[in-house]
Formats: structure tokens, sequence, C-alpha cells
């Protein structure tokens, strides 16, 4: 590990500091929203824009980088960014916040299309693993201190809304100084859907599922937290937690699945997630309650984003993985663009308790598929082909994590 730091220290800290603004200004839009009077409705719809921005970024974004090569695709999408993050300032319209969510989720995506692809670029067959595991480990850790900043100033003014373009700011420079060549970028092959749910149904079913999860906790908890009366503290700290308990989790649950039915660990995350979800609903507990809860819920949510991508491909060839991960990404994202149009709509109707019934709601329907997937059909050889991914990654990474953890071609057994 500490070779693979020496070597890729200059990509990693470029990456902490993008997840760091990245994570600020989602936590700070949801707080700020409820200082201005935005309704939770509308609210929804400017959290929901990004995702659809990040997918679509995701479908166009590869063609840009062949077309004119990474470093004026970064360079133009990160300057864009930077511009971003201080216009929400400006004018905090909900219309206006929307199209600026719209067009950040695009640029991130790209970001990070280009930032993966140096970092596997920059690593070898013999250290991938380590680089993509401190990557998921930055990751998240530039999430958690996210939230740490959210409480150097008041969310009121300008200052939480300049902090994240300067640290975007930052953070271009060591991708852009690194004297790791820019990658080649070869497009990936698509695989048709009805390709994709022949092979893995629950794969589909589950990724389109815990898309709605993953924007609902990740687009509304600080919405919900502001509806709850919690204050600026109390929201990072709530948002941090569900963070932490995925960094936690991952691991454990990946090296169980590499030894198990990986369905039934899909049943049972889903099972405790939809447990904790409506014992939170009823029981309300207090703020350390509150951290308990986000933790088990992120603990649940991350693990089950990589188990169902980790099941579809014990199923596939090596060759298919990637086309197939792009499909399953695409699901996602068209899960995720829903989750907080729905979770505001149900949070109008019912008050803050529509954000714990929508995530358990989701989450019921999947301990229910899962089990009956598990009466259908025999559960595929285990290939130990479990890849930490983190929600935020795209098919670059995925690619290349699923590239280190599975087996090799020649030992992959025919499906």
């Amino acid at each position: 590990m500490l070779t693979v730091l020496r070597t890729t220290w200059p990509l990693l800290l470029g990456i902490l500091l993008l997840m760091v603004g990245n994570g600020m200004q989602g936590t700070l839009l949801g707080i700020r929203g409820a200082i201005e009077g935005i309704s939770t409705t509308q609210m929804s719809v400017v959290m929901s824009t990004y995702f659809g921005g990040f997918l679509l970024g995701s479908r166009l974004v590869p063609g840009m980088i062949q077309k004119v090569g990474h470093v004026r695709v970064f360079a133009a999408l990160a300057s864009m960014i930077s511009s971003v993050l201080i216009l929400y300032a400006v004018w905090p319209h909900w219309i206006f916040w929307a199209v600026l969510r719209l067009s950040i989720g695009f640029c991130f995506s790209g970001v990070y299309i280009t930032s993966e692809s140096w970092l596997n670029a920059s690593a070898s067959n013999q250290t991938r693993g380590q680089a993509l595991s401190a990557y998921m480990i930055v990751q998240m850790l530039g999430i958690i201190t996210a939230q740490l900043l959210m409480n150097i100033s008041d969310p009121a003014g300008y200052m939480l809304f300049v902090i994240p373009s300067v640290l975007v700011s930052f953070s271009f420079l060591p991708i852009l100084l690194s004297r790791q060549p820019a990658p080649q970028f070869a497009s990936i092959q698509r695989m048709s859907f009805a390709r994709l749910f022949q092979v893995s149904p629950l794969g589909c079913i589950g990724m389109f599922l815990m898309g709605g999860v993953f924007s609902a906790i990740f687009g509304m908890a600080s919405v919900w937290g502001s509806l709850k009366g919690l204050t600026v503290t109390e929201i990072s700290a709530f948002v941090a937690a569900i963070y932490m308990g995925g960094l936690v989790l991952q691991y454990p649950v990946g090296w169980f699945s590499d030894h198990n039915d990986r369905r039934m660990i899909v049943m049972v995350l889903s099972l405790v997630g939809l447990i904790v979800s409506f014992v939170t609903l009823y029981v309300q507990p207090g703020i350390w309650g509150l951290l308990l809860t986000a933790a088990l819920i992120g603990g649940v949510a991350n693990p089950v984003y990589s188990l169902l991508i980790a099941y579809t491909n014990d199923f596939l060839d090596n060759r298919d993985m990637a086309a197939a991960s792009a499909g399953l990404l695409f699901i996602n994202g068209v899960g995720a663009i829903t989750g907080p149009l729905i979770t505001g709509w149900l949070m109008s109707q019912l008050g803050p308790e529509g954000f714990w019934v929508y995530i358990g709601f989701l989450l019921t329907l999947l301990t229910i598929y899962a089990g009956w997937r598990m009466l259908r059909r025999a559960a595929p050889a285990m290939d130990q082909n479990f890849a930490v991914i983190a929600p935020s990654a795209t098919t670059v990474a995925i690619e290349a994590a699923l590239e280190n953890a599975g087996p090799d071609e020649a030992q992959k057994p025919a499906t």
C-alpha cells in the first residue's frame, strides 16, 4: 500500500479534494434551501437534477474525450464546476439551482471518468487492487471531511459556497500536473437491457431500487434534517455517519459474499435496512440513535450496490463485464433520478417521516424480490470477484475493479 501511495498520491489528493467539494455542495443546498424557504417538493427537483446530469455525462463524456482528449475535457468541466459552486449563492431560486445541479452533475461525471482513467493507468497490474481500495477510501474520507467543514461558517452566508469552489480548483493541480501521461480511452461495448435482464433479473431490479435508495439518502438527507429541525452540526454528522457505515462494512460483507450465496446476503442486508428504517420511523430516536441509524443504512446500501454488480458478473465472461456494468449503472441512474422526486413528494404529504417510508419501502421490495429469485434458480459458482465499488464510481473504475477482482479468463467457467 505504501508503494501505491507513493506513486499515486497526487491523483488521490486531487480526488480527495474533489469529493470534499462535491460532498459540501450536496449537504449545503439542503440546509440553505430550508433557510431560503424553498419547499420540499422544489428541493427534491433540485436534488434530482444532479443525478440526471450525472447520467447524461456518463453517456456523452466518453465521446468528448475521444474527440478532444482528456486534458481539454477535464479543464473545461473543472472550470465549470468551480464557477457553478459559487453561482449557487448568487440567486437562491429552485429553478436556477436545478439548472446548476444538472450542469454540475454532468461535469462531475466527466471529471470522475477522467481522474479514474488516470488513476487506473498509473497503477500496475500488481498494484491496481490496492490503488482502487485507496480510491474507495479516499472517496469516503472526502465526503466525511466535507461534513466537518460544514460547521466552520454560517450556511446562510457566502463562505460555504466559496470553500468547495476553491477546493475543487485546487484538486485539478495534482491531477493535471501528474507525470503520468493521459491514458487512452476505449469506448465500452453496450449490452442490450433485454440481454442484461436475461442474465440477471435481480441485478437489474436491484440496481434500479438501490438507485432510488442512494439518491434519497445522499440527495435528501440534509433536506430531511432541516425539516426535522436538526442543527447544521447534527445534519453534517448524520450524513458523515452514512458514509462511515459504508466504509466500515464494505470489506467484511465483500469477504463473506465470496463464500456464500450473494442473493442471501442482499436479502439479509435489505431486511436489516428496512427494519432500521421502520424502527426509526416509529421510535423517533434522539441524535445518537439517528447517527446509529445512518451508519446502519449506509452500511447496508453501499455493500448491496457492490453485491449486485458482483452477482451479475458471476454469470458473465470477463469480456462482457464492462458492458454489463455500464448497463447496470444506467439502470441505477434512472432509479436515482426518481428517488428525490418521490421522497420529496412523500415528505410534503407525510412530513419528515416520508424520508424513511420511501427508503423502507424500496428495501422491502428488494428483500422480497431477492428471496423470490433464490427460489427461481440455483446460485452460480463462486468466483470470488466481489469488488468494493463506491456508488459515485463510473464505469472506468468499475471495469478496473472487476478486472482486478475477477479470475483469469482461462479460469473463468463457461456460462
